[in-house]
């Protein structure tokens, strides 16, 4: 835990009120940011770090853009590369930093670009369109790639789409995705965003519209990997949920012994407890973040604070997590950032 950190918040800048990425030095002691800079670039709706924390990726309407990230936290722009199709929706990066992937919600698209050994983006190394039907409603009618990742075992792709409702598998070898698996998800559900357990052995899976997180096994094979559900569990608990509650994003604690849930709608985040060994959830709260729309969350390197990132409301809220009482405690007052969508936090020595 020990180190420097900060935090790149992306926004998306055609109000004219956000430049697009604001900088932030992490007070990690008592769970706050301080703002440093903004960094122009049009409409960061998702930024994401590679592994060695050298590097910073961000969509824009352009493309996907990188970033060096320096040892004293500023930023400078390295390149910009086009993905050959419409702005994506979220990224993921390689842990050897060799590729990147990037999730096409507008054309169900889902591509994976060359990442170069100075973390410049390269050409596009493999792409794929989904097709398909949904239900009736626009928002699931056709393909909407939500999430993209590399397996553990880094032989699959796994991509959601919350359109058609369904979590397509893909062999990735020769830089070609071939489909192997299907996971189908009950109609209307919307599959938003899922995350490995480091150890590889458990996938999480969170639903936008059914407002549930999946618990599936994960075993490699040989033409496609063994996929078992063995949980599911609302995101808010046991409460009543209203039509306007929607699942927005999902994220481990250090140790990934929690698992933490933020819903738009009702404006909360929900804490699981996470047991290793099964990988099973259990719900220890679920409370409000004190703003609008919590489009994504962030634990910090402490495991003992939370900040949450309220898109609508114009807001990052922070927040003192007390496991033992199972409640979050508001620290200090919320920060303005004008239509914030994504947060990474990085240690930079």
């Amino acid at each position: 835990m020990k180190g420097v950190y900060m935090a790149y918040v992306g926004s998306y800048s055609y109000t004219g009120n956000a430049k697009g990425i604001t900088v932030y030095d992490v007070d990690v002691e008592n769970g706050r940011f301080k703002e440093r800079c903004e960094m122009e670039i049009d409409n960061s709706s998702y930024l994401v770090a590679s592994a060695d924390g050298k590097t910073l990726y961000s969509i824009a309407d352009e493309g996907v853009v990188s970033y060096r990230i320096h040892e004293n936290g500023s930023i400078t722009r390295l390149n910009t590369a086009n993905i050959r199709g419409m702005r994506g929706c979220q990224l993921s990066v390689e842990p050897e930093g060799k590729y990147l992937f990037i999730s096409g919600y507008h054309d169900g698209k889902s591509t994976v670009m060359h990442l170069n050994p100075d973390g410049t983006i390269g050409t596009i190394a493999a792409g794929v369109y989904h097709k398909g039907l949904g239900s009736v409603a626009e928002r699931t009618f056709r393909p909407h790639i939500s999430c993209t990742r590399l397996t553990p075992d880094r032989r699959f792709v796994m991509v959601a789409d919350l359109g058609v409702d369904q979590v397509k598998v893909y062999r990735f070898t020769d830089e070609q995705l071939m489909l192997v698996d299907t996971i189908p998800c009950d109609l209307e559900s919307a599959p938003r965003h899922f995350i490995f357990s480091a150890d590889g052995r458990f996938i999480y899976l969170m639903y936008e519209v059914k407002n549930v997180i999946d618990v599936y096994t994960y075993e490699t094979g040989k033409r496609s990997p063994k996929i078992e559900k063995i949980q599911t569990i609302p995101t808010t608990g046991s409460k009543r949920l209203s039509q306007l509650t929607a699942a927005c994003a999902i994220r481990f604690s250090p140790d990934e012994k929690h698992l933490f849930c933020s819903n738009a709608g009702d404006n909360t985040v929900s804490i699981f407890n996470r047991n290793p060994e099964t990988g099973m959830l259990d719900l220890l709260c679920c409370l409000p973040i004190s703003g609008d729309y919590p489009k994504d969350i962030a634990v910090f390197p402490d495991d003992k604070h939370l900040a949450s990132f309220n898109h609508e409301s114009g807001t990052i809220t922070f927040f003192h997590i007390d496991y033992d009482k199972g409640i979050i405690v508001m620290c200090g007052r919320p920060m303005r950032v004008d239509e914030p969508n994504c947060c990474s936090i990085v240690k930079v020595r």
